[in-house]
């Protein structure tokens, strides 16, 4: 399956210059967010256990459940474009879309395999490997754009591009694992 195809959209807009002094707090900054995405994490984790079972059932993730994990999913983005030095305005507390350059967004399924969800996990272990070796390349990334941001404002558009595929690349195979979609996530940056 094409990376393209794949119904998940994850972008973050480029920006032309970046704040060297807020390098140093974004991650303090972000605190508040970390306070309300733990609490949301949690009702998220109990929606999931409700969506297995109404998968297994029905086949279906009720629409309002999936709304809601899909919206905890951007609000979490947001605040991770933030402290991973992409973006410098400060992330909304909401769930909804549009209100930070992020898009991220999920496609309702109409129905889901009520058998797939008992194996998802066992299925993502490649893609845990591959996200491992690429998620230590990204802290080497972050770094080196660290230092570019501290000297010129400018997130390097390399770096910022490999560090939005890992990204997108997480936000896929979630989504296969959060029980949204039932395609296989690609092995892809793009």
């Amino acid at each position: 399956m094409e990376a393209t195809k794949f119904p998940l959209t994850y972008d973050v807009t480029y920006p032309q210059q970046l704040s060297r002094g807020l390098i140093f707090v974004k991650w303090l900054l972000a605190v508040p967010h970390y306070l309300v995405i733990y609490v949301l994490t949690g009702v998220q984790t109990v929606i999931l256990i409700i969506a297995f079972f109404a998968i297994l059932f029905t086949q279906r993730f009720p629409r309002g459940l999936f709304d809601f994990t899909v919206g905890v999913t951007r609000w979490n983005a947001n605040v991770a474009a933030y402290i991973l030095l992409m973006r410098d305005e400060y992330p909304p507390f909401d769930l909804t879309a549009g209100k930070y350059p992020l898009t991220y967004e999920v496609a309702y399924p109409q129905l889901l395999s009520r058998w797939l969800i008992l194996v998802k996990w066992l299925l993502a272990f490649p893609h845990f490997f591959v996200l491992w070796v690429l998620y230590i390349a990204l802290f080497v990334v972050l770094l080196v754009a660290w230092f570019a941001i501290l000297f010129t404002a400018r997130f390097p558009r390399g770096l910022f591009d490999f560090q939005v595929g890992v990204l997108r690349w997480t936000h896929r195979v979630n989504a296969y694992l959060y029980l949204m979609r039932d395609e296989y996530p690609p092995f892809t940056l793009s």
